[in-house]
């Protein structure tokens, strides 16, 4: 561990997502952070009755004492939380350490504003798991939210002009920010800690990951208030999704022609598949895939002039095909372990087994109705469940793309037939065969189930997909 520092402080306020920034710091060996160890009315956590043996009584006579026990008796670099509000009498003395590790934590005003208000009407300032989620509204009120922001721009300012004038730099976050275990190991890194996280800490979930404007119950008036200028940038879809990688394996080449399929899980994978190679008279077995990036990379070079290209489906037809290829059944395909989690946990009405001929249309709209209701929370990072490949949102999958890979084109499926031959005759092949029927889906075809209320839910659960590709209603 570097000398560099001997403790460190986290600059944050309430709502900006510092418990998970802890959570998370806690995470590494050779770092303690004591939580919110000079708040006034308590000390480190609410129920806490002291830190590293400083109880409140002597740390309010004496701050000095338990600023020395954490710089010298705790496990690893230790530090804590500092909000504004906090006892002013240790500002001034960690402020001038240089020794000191300054962390910043920021978050959108009014995002927090009204995170915190709604904290405020439920009494839920923490939450593990979207089943024990309380539903509230935040008023905004015009006047407490301007002191709100006054008090955090000047204590912002303060900060950055006594770093300014002391000659020293703060590790700076974001609330988006926290989801990047990258960001979390770069951080380790300025603290002296040589060690790397693999994963993020998610015991805490994102209490209300929704759109703002459903959060806050006179949400005109808020708009009203804070002027024509949308300074907060509330229009915006929240993305609690995990960041995607490349997922290079999955990517498809055709056995000659140059032509790189980056398939869209749940997506019209066979029929694309199929119609790469009947383009060069091969099976579907003679097609390149499972390539490494290094495979690939000699794969662009041997073929100058390729073209590469992904498929977009509608949301609600998507998860409906997730659904019923991993859920529903208890066959090949099924992801077992996940299904009897859904059913035990988050009480999805599916048959312990195989569905059999009870199981009917309105049994099956049932179900994916509440498929739909566990996504929205899954892709809100409000459950301990993975977002599986097979139901990610669409926009996050291509941005993963992006990151070795992104598609010359990117076709709807309802263009497939003519843009699949538009696309090879650009690649010198301009008798394409024509792109087979999609395969039946069971044991219900969407068209079966679908209803206002279905498309209402996946529109909910998918906003970003829908706002970003423009998708209407699938009917």
């Amino acid at each position: 561990m570097s000398s560099k520092f001997n403790s460190f402080v986290v600059f944050a306020e309430m709502r900006t997502g510092s418990n998970f920034l802890e959570t998370n710091l806690n995470a590494f060996q050779g770092i303690t952070c004591h939580g919110e160890a000079f708040n006034p009315h308590f000390i480190g956590f609410p129920k806490s009755t002291d830190i590293l043996g400083v109880d409140q009584e002597t740390r309010d006579t004496n701050p000095d004492v338990l600023l020395a026990a954490i710089r010298t008796k705790s496990t690893g670099l230790g530090g804590f939380r500092y909000f504004h509000d906090h006892d002013p009498r240790v500002l001034d003395p960690i402020l001038k350490d240089d020794r000191c590790a300054k962390i910043v934590l920021t978050r959108n005003p009014v995002e927090s504003y009204v995170s915190w208000k709604i904290a405020q009407a439920t009494g839920q300032w923490k939450l593990t798991d979207m089943k024990a989620h309380k539903a509230g509204q935040a008023v905004f009120d015009e006047g407490e939210f301007a002191a709100h922001l006054e008090a955090l721009q000047e204590f912002q300012l303060m900060l950055l002009n006594r770093l300014q004038t002391s000659g020293q730099t703060a590790f700076y976050v974001a609330y988006e920010d926290l989801q990047s275990v990258d960001v979390m190991n770069g951080l380790a890194r300025y603290l002296g800690v040589d060690e790397a996280l693999e994963a993020l800490d998610k015991s805490l979930k994102k209490q209300n990951p929704d759109h703002i404007s459903t959060k806050v119950s006179n949400y005109d008036d808020m708009l009203k208030a804070l002027g024509r200028l949308d300074r907060f940038d509330l229009t915006r879809t929240p993305n609690f999704e995990p960041r995607r990688g490349p997922v290079v394996p999955s990517y498809v080449a055709a056995a000659e022609t140059p032509l790189l399929y980056l398939p869209l899980r749940s997506g019209p994978e066979p029929q694309v598949l199929d119609w790469m190679a009947a383009l060069d008279g091969v099976k579907r077995n003679q097609l390149h895939s499972k390539m490494t990036q290094k495979n690939l990379r000699q794969w662009k070079r041997r073929n100058t002039g390729h073209r590469s290209f992904t498929v977009l489906r509608h949301p609600v037809d998507r998860a409906h095909d997730a659904f019923c290829r991993h859920i529903v059944t208890t066959g090949k395909g099924s992801y077992s372990q996940l299904r009897a989690n859904l059913i035990r946990r988050y009480k999805l009405p599916l048959p312990e087994g195989e569905p059999d001929a009870s199981y009917d249309a309105d049994a099956h709209r049932a179900a994916f109705k509440a498929f739909l209701v566990f996504l929205k929370g899954n892709l809100n990072g409000q459950t301990s469940i993975r977002v599986d490949q097979a139901w990610c949102t669409q926009a996050q999958a291509l941005q993963g793309f992006g990151e070795f890979a992104l598609p010359d084109r990117v076709i709807r499926e309802a263009d497939l037939a003519m843009d699949l031959l538009a696309l090879a005759a650009s690649v010198g092949q301009p008798e394409a065969p024509a792109v087979g029927s999609r395969p039946q889906t069971s044991p219900f075809e969407l068209a079966d189930i679908y209803d206002d209320e279905i498309e209402a839910l996946t529109s909910d659960a998918y906003q970003r997909d829908y706002m970003i590709f423009g998708f209407d209603s699938w009917v």
